[in-house]
């Protein structure tokens, strides 16, 4: 794989915005400076404009409470399927937006919260990438294992994708 560090703040937000709404569900990871950080499966609902990256949660949940007490955040996406994987480091914030939630709102998210859309507890938290790492794969899985085992054989190396840093300052 060769190294590509993408420091354009426009075409850093494209990237991310591809990897992140196309792999969907991370590991959304809360109290990250303890010894015992907190992890949560969750579902992308939008990179903005900004690079900002949107979830829909409780206000009642262990992640928004240590939001409040710390908002550092590391969010990992994996998509082995695809050979697809992005890591993101950054920091969080709880917004109470109705017109947004409305935009993300729909049957499968219906389901995390008790009463519904008038649920008092939904909020929304924002995270503000400050760094991120990522790999993306130019082959499916299995044309990456070949290639890789046709690169170990013959000394040839080839050119299976890409990794590097994804920088968007703020």
């Amino acid at each position: 794989m060769s190294e590509q560090n993408i420091n354009d703040r426009k075409e850093a937000i494209t990237k991310l915005k591809v990897l992140a709404e196309e792999i969907d569900f991370c590991f959304f990871c809360t109290n990250v400076k303890s010894e015992q950080p907190d992890s949560t499966p969750m579902s992308v609902q939008e990179v903005d404009d900004e690079g900002s990256i949107w979830f829909l949660a409780s206000l009642a949940s262990t992640k928004c409470e240590n939001i409040k007490t710390d908002n550092a955040i590391q969010l990992y996406f994996s998509s082995p399927k695809d050979f697809k994987f992005l890591a993101v480091v950054g920091d969080a914030d709880l917004v109470r937006d109705e017109k947004r939630i409305d935009k993300y709102w729909n049957k499968m998210v219906e389901g995390w919260f008790e009463k519904g859309r008038e649920d008092p507890n939904i909020i929304l938290i924002r995270v503000k990438p400050q760094k991120a790492h990522y790999w993306d794969t130019k082959h499916h899985k299995l044309l990456s294992y070949a290639l890789t085992f046709y690169s170990a054989i013959t000394g040839n190396k080839s050119d299976q994708g890409l990794h590097g840093e994804i920088n968007v300052p703020n």
